[in-house]
Parts: C-alpha cells; structure tokens; sequence
C-alpha cells in the first residue's frame, strides 16, 4: 500500500471548547488549500458575537476546519459539503477526533449546481452562518472563478436565514456579482485574499 502523505497546515482548532486539538488535514495529492490561521482567526473574532447556537454551512468544505471552529466556539450544528469524497471521509474522520460528531454531518455535492437539496439533508429551515470557500485555481494553475454563480446557488436555495451572514473568501481580483437578494456590508483583505460579508437585501 502507498504512503499517503497530508497537508497538515494549521490543522489546529484556536479557541472554544475542542481548544489548541489538531486535526487531520487533506491527502497532499488534493489542490486543497486550507483557510490560513490568520483569516481564521480574524474572521471568527468578528463571528464571536453570533457564533452561540447558530446553524452554521462550510462550502467547499475542504478539511472542515471552518466549520469545526465554528462548532468549537458553540454553533449549535455545522453542514459539511464538497464533491470531493476523499474530503468528506476526512470531515467525518475529524468530527470523531474533537468529539463534534453529533452535531455535524457532512455531505456530497456540486456547489456550482442545485442547492435546494441542502438545507432539507441538514435537518434545517435555513443557516444563521454560511462559509463559502471557493477554489481559487485548478489543478494545472487555471485562474477559475466560482464566486459569482456559488452566491446565485446560495440565494437561489434561499439558505441564508432572515438576519443570517453569508461569509466569500476569495481571490482579491476576481470579479463577484452578487445576484439579487444579497448585499455587501463588510469586507475584508488579507494579502491576495479578500472576505466578503454579505447578508440579504431589504425588500
């Protein structure tokens, strides 16, 4: 049997109750790059206030180390999807290892398509918190650009909850429109990468 080799960066809860724990991360082979501690770090300071109880969504989930944090610092559940299998079966792997399992699940899907599927095999109305990390490249270092129809499958699947955040990480020149029903409040930038927090529009 061949050697796996993982990507174990920052593979480490930072605060809440699964504190300084490390996790599992992705077999090197997956174009899988994990949320730098910095923006993790950062972007949970300013999640602190509505992190309690919240249903929270990690798109392209990767590893799940946003949505672990989330369950961490006291999200009441967390919904794991990507469409990458071996990524899931580390998800699971990683819930077991902080003790998380009972509040999360993790799922296959294609986020660029029909996302109306999600919310009902989360056992939820909606999320008070959704996450959307996006690939920035493929695998043979191709600019892609995911945000813009990701957001329209989010707002079309109406998964944000009423006075729910909606979080985009991604490239700080890529060009995002956002579909009707979401609007931006807040942005942030870390180097090549900028967050996005948008949340729905007024009627």
């Amino acid at each position: 049997m061949p050697t796996v080799f993982y990507n174990n960066k920052n593979m480490r809860i930072i605060a809440g109750g699964s504190r300084g724990r490390w996790f599992k991360g992705t077999p090197k082979e997956l174009t899988v790059h994990p949320i730098s501690a910095r923006i993790k770090k950062s972007v949970f300071d300013i999640l602190r206030p509505r992190l309690g109880g919240a249903r929270f969504l990690d798109l392209y989930a990767g590893t799940g180390a946003v949505g672990l944090e989330a369950l961490s610092r006291g999200a009441a559940s967390a919904f794991f999807v990507d469409r990458d299998k071996r990524c899931l079966a580390v998800i699971e792997e990683n819930m077991k290892r902080l003790e998380l399992a009972g509040k999360g699940k993790a799922c296959y899907g294609d986020i660029l398509q029909d996302l109306s599927w999600v919310a009902f095999r989360a056992g939820v109305p909606d999320f008070d918190l959704i996450y959307m990390g996006p690939p920035y490249r493929d695998a043979d270092n191709r600019m892609l650009a995911y945000s813009t129809p990701t957001l329209a499958r989010v707002a079309e699947a109406n998964l944000l909850a009423p006075g729910g955040w909606a979080l985009l990480q991604r490239y700080k020149k890529e060009k995002v429109e956002l579909p009707p029903g979401l609007e931006r409040f807040r942005e942030e930038r870390y180097g090549d990468t900028d967050v996005e927090f948008l949340r729905r529009s007024a009627p």
